[in-house]
C-alpha cells in the first residue's frame, strides 16, 4: 500500500508512503488517496485528517514513469478527476503537514487543504514549463486567489523553487516549523480542532467554502483539462518525459510550438 494510515483520537493520519519514489503518485497512490479520504469523511470518528509523507519528500508530484505508462496507453482509466473530486468535496477540516520537497500536485493539493505547516527545510514547485504542460488541479485559479497575481504568475510561469519563506511570505501556508517539530505542531493542532463537535467543524468549512473557493478550483480545472488535452502527449511533453526517461538534457529547440 501507498499510504501509512493513524488512528490518533478522532485525528486521521494519512501519510503519502512511497519514500523510495520521493512519494510521486502513480495511478494507485491517486486511488489509495481518494479511498482514503471518502472513508475518513464518511467516517463519525474523524474530526480531521492531516496529510503528510514519509521519509525526505512530501511528494515529488506525478510518477513520470506512470505518465510514460499513460502517453503508451496502456492506463485504461486515469483516477486523478476522482482523487481531486476527493479532496474538493472533503466536509472536514484537512491539514497539510509539507515536511519536503513539495512537486506539481505535491503543491497544487496543498490549495485544498484549510490549514498548512511547512518544514523550514521543505520547497515548493510546479515545473509545469519544464514539462510542456500548464497548470492543474484548479491551480491556475486557486493560486491567484490565495497568493495574488504576481506571486501565482512567478510560479507558474517560471517553475522555479519556492522557499518555505517565500510560500509562508506569499500566503500559500499557514506556519513554518523546525523539521523536528512539523509533526508534533501540526498533529497538536490537529488534535485542539478535533475536540470540536464534527458536526460544527463541518458546517463551519460548508459555510466557508460558499464563499466559492472550491467552486473556482473546479471550474480553473476544467478549462485546465481543455488545455492539456492538447499538451499532453504533444511533442514537447513528449520530449520532457523522454529526456527523464533517458536522464539527458531536455531539448525544446526546433520543437514547432503552434
Amino acid at each position: 500500500m501507498s499510504l501509512k494510515i493513524e488512528n490518533l483520537g478522532r485525528v486521521r493520519k494519512i501519510s503519502f508512503n512511497r519514500p523510495d519514489k520521493l512519494n510521486a503518485f502513480d495511478n494507485l497512490q491517486f486511488a489509495e488517496v481518494r479511498d482514503a479520504l471518502l472513508q475518513a469523511d464518511a467516517s463519525s470518528e474523524v474530526a480531521v485528517v492531516v496529510l503528510t509523507g514519509e521519509g525526505s519528500a512530501f511528494s515529488a508530484g506525478q510518477d513520470l514513469y506512470d505518465m510514460q505508462l499513460i502517453l503508451d496507453g496502456k492506463v485504461k482509466k486515469h483516477v486523478f478527476p476522482d482523487f481531486l473530486s476527493s479532496l474538493s468535496d472533503f466536509s472536514k477540516p484537512l491539514i497539510g503537514a509539507v515536511n519536503g520537497l513539495a512537486v506539481g500536485i505535491g503543491m497544487t493539493l496543498l490549495a485544498y487543504c484549510d490549514i498548512v505547516f511547512m518544514s523550514r527545510d521543505a520547497r515548493l514547485r510546479t515545473p509545469f514549463p519544464q514539462l510542456g504542460l500548464a497548470p492543474e488541479a484548479g491551480s491556475s485559479g486557486l493560486f491567484v486567489s490565495q497568493m495574488g497575481w504576481q506571486n501565482a504568475a512567478y510560479t507558474l510561469f517560471s517553475g522555479g523553487w519556492i522557499s518555505a519563506d517565500e510560500a509562508l511570505k506569499f500566503g500559500y501556508v499557514w506556519k513554518l516549523s523546525e523539521p523536528s517539530e512539523l509533526q508534533v505542531e501540526a498533529m497538536a493542532l490537529a488534535e485542539k480542532i478535533s475536540k470540536n463537535p464534527i458536526l460544527s467543524l463541518v458546517e463551519t468549512k460548508k459555510l466557508m467554502l460558499a464563499s466559492g473557493k472550491h467552486q473556482l478550483g473546479r471550474e480553473c480545472h476544467d478549462r485546465e483539462i481543455e488545455v492539456y488535452r492538447n499538451l499532453m502527449g504533444g511533442p514537447l511533453n513528449n520530449e520532457a518525459v523522454d529526456a527523464f526517461m533517458k536522464s539527458r538534457p531536455v531539448e525544446f529547440s526546433g520543437i514547432p510550438e503552434f
